[in-house]
């Protein structure tokens, strides 16, 4: 087989059209229904036959037409995953906190404890996420020598810059907390690193030796307080983050719902083996890596969590069920607080289709090249359910009868 270059969707897919049966074989882990049907909605993405359309018509001249596949939503499908990075972005920047400062904090987990952490995913991730809320409140608490109560929007990360499995959480945090008995805002204006390390190491190893209870976790504590007496690794960004004229959102979007990798990232494949780039955090330099097509698969499912999973969550005053009524307060003890800076957030839109479409090739997918008439929905079909909406029909039922412009999609 010649070698396919690299910058194309389709590389991606056939690596799994290829290959996935005799690795699943392989690897019974991954014989399951669940993984099936994450790598056949992969493969079928794009397809408007397998997964469903929206099909559009030029309501001037009737010539020009454009069709549009559903989204799989497959956790495996790259393309998708563009999509899902700008609805996060939307989503996130209307629940921050308006004159609140946020950080963006990375919090590490020891390479010893990787592998536990692989082998009990089901069980330890979810208290994973809430240890990392819970040391920043710790954290928060003792600098102010009060309790305080953060907000965290926690984004579950599991691979590193090459693939392989790195469990890690990437936090939009306030920088302070609420002091309810104060009913004030604590602005943390520096943060002592060297304390912020041993919180998050305490917090962690605390939390492994009681999720799992075993020996060999109580012996992996031990070593990672004698390897590591400084703390855990920590990061808190700085610099322009965050700014009045940047959304933080937009910021921090590349690092927490990204997939393991792009597919401009893959630069060569011959059949057997994958040759791909990343920017190694050690060398800070562009690596090349080739792996044998197994190897580049595994990398790539073993990020999949179990389905229902939330890599994303909320705690403290960006509690989603609260949120509404926390707002009310928080903006109340802000008023009470010189010197926080305001207009930190903005809203950023969800972008629609059309949107997206026009940020890449240049051109609006939806204006027709006969006429230059703008298209609108002609047709609406989808694999389970069959024909949704059907323009022809509407108007042999004869209530096609407004010409009042409609919303675009």
């Amino acid at each position: 087989m010649m070698p396919h270059p690299s910058g194309d969707w389709s590389v991606f897919q056939q690596i799994f059209a290829e290959h996935w049966a005799a690795f699943a074989h392989a690897h019974p882990r991954y014989q399951t229904p669940y993984y099936e049907g994450l790598v056949a909605k992969m493969l079928a993405c794009g397809d408007p036959e397998q997964m469903g359309y929206v099909e559009y018509r030029c309501l001037r001249c009737g010539q020009g037409t454009h069709r549009v596949a559903m989204s799989c939503k497959s956790a495996l499908c790259l393309r998708c995953a563009k999509v899902h990075v700008d609805n996060w972005v939307s989503q996130v920047s209307q629940v921050l906190h308006a004159g609140v400062i946020y950080r963006h904090i990375i919090l590490t987990v020891p390479a010893m404890l990787r592998t536990p952490f692989y082998q009990h995913a089901a069980v330890v991730l979810s208290a994973f996420m809430r240890c990392g809320a819970q040391g920043l409140d710790d954290f928060s608490s003792e600098v102010r020598g009060k309790a305080l109560r953060g907000g965290y929007i926690t984004v579950l990360h599991t691979h590193g810059r090459n693939g392989q499995y790195h469990p890690h959480l990437h936090l939009l945090a306030t920088s302070g907390g609420y002091d309810a008995q104060g009913e004030r805002w604590e602005h943390l204006q520096f943060l002592p690193y060297d304390l912020l390390r041993r919180k998050w190491q305490w917090h962690l190893l605390s939390m492994g030796r009681t999720t799992l209870a075993t020996e060999a976790m109580n012996q992996w504590v031990a070593a990672c307080f004698r390897q590591y007496p400084n703390g855990l690794v920590t990061n808190v960004q700085r610099g322009a983050v965050p700014a009045q004229y940047q959304s933080l959102a937009r910021y921090v979007a590349k690092y927490v719902v990204s997939p393991p990798i792009a597919v401009r990232r893959i630069d060569r494949y011959d059949g057997h083996r994958v040759t791909y780039h990343y920017r190694s955090h050690r060398t800070e330099r562009v690596e090349h890596e080739t792996v044998a097509v197994d190897t580049f698969i595994g990398r790539m499912v073993q990020h999949t969590v179990a389905k229902g999973f939330k890599r994303i969550r909320y705690y403290g005053v960006q509690a989603t069920k609260t949120f509404a009524k926390v707002k009310v307060v928080i903006q109340t003890a802000l008023a009470k607080v010189e010197g926080v800076v305001k207009g930190a957030v903005k809203i950023i839109a969800r972008l629609t289709y059309r949107q997206r479409y026009e940020q890449s090739p240049g051109r609006d997918p939806l204006i027709c090249p006969h006429c230059r008439g703008e298209m609108g929905v002609w047709r609406i079909w989808h694999p389970t359910y069959g024909v949704i909406y059907d323009e022809v029909q509407v108007i042999k039922r004869g209530t096609y009868a407004s010409t009042a412009q409609r919303a675009g999609p």
